[in-house]
């Protein structure tokens, strides 16, 4: 009998790396000239999954969010999974924004991968999605590569992550 290999798409971002970026960015948006005596402000809320921006204008606002950008991709936190929302007029004449994370897969975007790996017409290969994730198996190994493979090619809006490999 043939042994059954399998590995788990998923994907999400790494929330200490978040909020070690925010607190750098933090840092230096106060050090700034440009920012001085203005009142701005970077919150990540890990419940909600989301990082708030909140300067004056709108120009402000977009140089926090470069700075925050460039800190998250230093740290290596995939920028795929930052969903900006709608700039909002908030109280006093300032704006605010609310980046969304993307941590694990919607319904959507699974019922996707698993679209992709069957219209793929892998013989042996199978997905099932398992609540954010999608655990792909199959009896080769080769075939599991070239699951990867497909999958790294697909463009979801989001930074796809494979891990937990077994081999029963």
């Amino acid at each position: 009998m043939a042994s059954n290999s399998s590995f788990d798409v998923t994907t999400g971002v790494d929330y200490m790396e978040v909020h070690n970026a925010v607190i750098q960015a933090t840092k230096e948006i106060t050090q700034r000239y440009d920012f001085k005596g203005l009142i701005v402000s970077i919150e990540l809320d890990q419940k909600e999954h989301t990082i708030t921006l909140a300067a004056p204008d709108e120009f402000k606002l977009a140089a926090i969010w470069d700075v925050l950008q460039s800190k998250i991709v230093r740290r290596q936190v995939p920028l795929k999974n930052m969903k900006p929302g709608e700039i909002i007029a908030a109280a006093g004449s300032s704006v605010r924004q609310v980046v969304e994370i993307q941590d694990g897969l919607t319904a959507d975007m699974a019922r996707e991968v698993a679209k992709t790996i069957k219209d793929a017409k892998m013989k042996k290969v199978q997905a099932a999605i398992q609540g954010d994730t999608v655990r792909i198996s199959s009896s080769s190994k080769d075939e599991l590569q070239a699951a990867i493979a497909l999958l790294k090619q697909q463009d979801l809006g989001v930074e796809l992550k494979f891990g937990n490999f077994r081999s029963n």
